[in-house]
């Protein structure tokens, strides 16, 4: 769907009609929202380098911004247009700054962005990512905004370049799209039906990732762990964890998010028998209500649940398991209610990402009767942080005096600078802060920390003792040189029917 909007009054075309031409124009994306968000906007960057724009940093009024937004979390709208309205005083002063919108609440809300911030020049869904930078020229060349938003995917996101945030770490999707249907949820209808990646393409991707000094990925799906529905192989995932393992150098292999319907014992075995596969487990409970689960068409019940969860433990005592979970679902009763509590206190999570329930539009739940009161939301809200806040902790407490290997990481830690010390995740994800002593100076993001835990935390562990050793890394060097992978698209895309392409001549194109 592409709809021509009227020009806004504040935008004007070069001189003689043509398109500016992009070289030593900026830009910035401001990013809401998931993992898959954030992925997104490495693709967005690499998108506009490719073509000739450089990305400036906050404080500075790029020539380009675009809004990369979130249609799930709470009060979406009103973020987007309230910053959208900051910026209108700014496009008013420089008629020549270009306004994009993209990601979920841009699939969702299509011409009424336009209608409602008639000063934003591009609109752009979760299917057309590619199409941005032509519909930057064709918008400045019209003087008119464009509005195009797919309903199927045009390419796989793989395939476009990337400008990727670490030197250390990185996100490689093998799905888009989702086949389920939670009632609270909108994801299904603004990112589709699920689509899966080639395991070939993917292991292509991380081994990319690995030659420019990546030391650990993190899988991607709306639904991870259903990998290989579309091509008819229910064991594919596990398969995919077996592979990254053969991967020289590749130190660390993550996933998010699973759904409990999907989770097989081959998955289990595969986490627990390939070294680099972290023993980290971030799977969504969502209620610890069986009614309220049905409610939310989540089709698992809280049995099954807590019996993955043993068979993770079982094979793993090590495991961090971590969930998300959605208090004051429309009908929820106090039992209901209790149902979640007793499933934390036996689930043991190292955290939980907490949700009061709000309505989402064109969702089944929105038009549910028995929506709950806020104040009962708020309430149970409070009860169950407070529940949880005593269980990471006590769990946190268990690492007392244990050795913990850190990747040192950028931005992880807020009070590191004026507490003197540096941060990282461990093997599991727990969130390290630590002393790095005399050797501070020598040592980068990217580069290996192992130290002992002498502090626990609900949220993070302090080693406050001097680093017992430390490893210098590729990611390392790469940190210090300034050098983030930055990726070609992968030559990749879509499962297709019937023979494979032919390999490449040697000497010839890679797409």
């Amino acid at each position: 769907m592409t709809i021509a909007a009227p020009a806004p009054s504040d935008s004007s075309p070069a001189v003689d009609g043509s398109p500016v031409d992009q070289a030593g124009r900026t830009y910035q994306v401001r990013t809401y929202g998931c993992q898959m968000n954030m992925h997104d906007t490495e693709r967005i960057s690499g998108l506009l380098e490719g073509a000739g724009y450089r990305r400036v940093s906050d404080g500075v009024d790029p020539d380009v911004v675009v809004f990369n937004t979130c249609a799930v979390r709470e009060n979406a709208d009103n973020r987007l247009y309230g910053n959208l309205g900051h910026l209108r005083p700014t496009k008013l002063r420089n008629p020549d700054m270009q306004i994009a919108v993209g990601g979920c609440l841009a699939q969702k809300d299509r011409g009424e962005i336009v209608k409602r911030a008639p000063w934003v020049d591009v609109v752009f869904g979760t299917h057309n990512i590619g199409a941005l930078p032509a519909l930057l020229d064709r918008s400045r060349h019209n003087a008119a905004a464009e509005v195009e938003i797919l309903e199927s995917l045009e390419v796989f996101p793989s395939t476009l370049p990337t400008r990727r945030e670490s030197t250390y770490a990185g996100w490689v999707s093998i799905s888009v799209g989702c086949n389920n249907t939670c009632t609270f949820c909108i994801v299904p209808a603004l990112r589709g039906k699920e689509k899966d990646r080639r395991p070939g393409d993917v292991l292509a991707e991380v081994r990319a990732l690995v030659a420019e000094g990546v030391l650990e990925v993190t899988l991607l799906g709306q639904n991870v762990n259903s990998y290989g529905a579309e091509f008819g192989d229910r064991l594919a995932f596990g398969k995919l964890l077996r592979a990254c393992g053969d991967i020289d150098d590749l130190e660390r292999v993550r996933f998010t998010s699973p759904h409990p319907k999907d989770f097989t014992d081959d998955v289990i075995a595969a986490m627990a028998e390939t070294p680099n596969v972290c023993h980290q487990l971030h799977m969504p409970l969502q209620s610890g209500s069986d009614a309220v689960l049905k409610a939310m068409r989540r089709s698992y019940r809280t049995e099954r649940y807590l019996g993955i969860i043993d068979k993770v433990r079982a094979a793993m005592p090590d495991a961090a398991i971590t969930t998300d979970i959605i208090v004051g679902f429309p009908g929820e009763t106090e039992d209901d209610f209790q149902g979640t509590l007793e499933v934390v206190r036996q689930a043991r999570f190292a955290t939980a990402f907490t949700f009061q329930y709000s309505i989402r539009p064109g969702t089944p739940a929105a038009t549910m009767d028995d929506q709950i009161p806020k104040a009962v939301v708020q309430d149970r809200y409070e009860r169950l942080l407070a529940e949880l806040e005593a269980i990471t902790w006590a769990e946190n407490s268990k690492q007392l005096g244990r050795t913990v290997e850190v990747l040192v990481a950028v931005g992880e830690g807020r009070k590191d600078e004026r507490t003197g010390r540096m941060s990282g995740r461990a093997r599991d994800g727990r969130l390290v802060h630590f002393n790095a002593g005399d050797i501070a100076a020598s040592i980068r993001p990217g580069d290996v920390v192992t130290t002992e835990v002498t502090y626990a935390a609900p949220h993070h562990l302090n080693c406050d003792g001097a680093p017992l050793s430390h490893r210098r890394t590729r990611a390392g060097d790469a940190f210090a040189a300034g050098h983030a992978p930055k990726l070609p698209g992968v030559a990749l895309g879509m499962p297709t029917i019937g023979q494979p392409t032919p390999p490449p001549v040697a000497g010839g194109c890679v797409g």
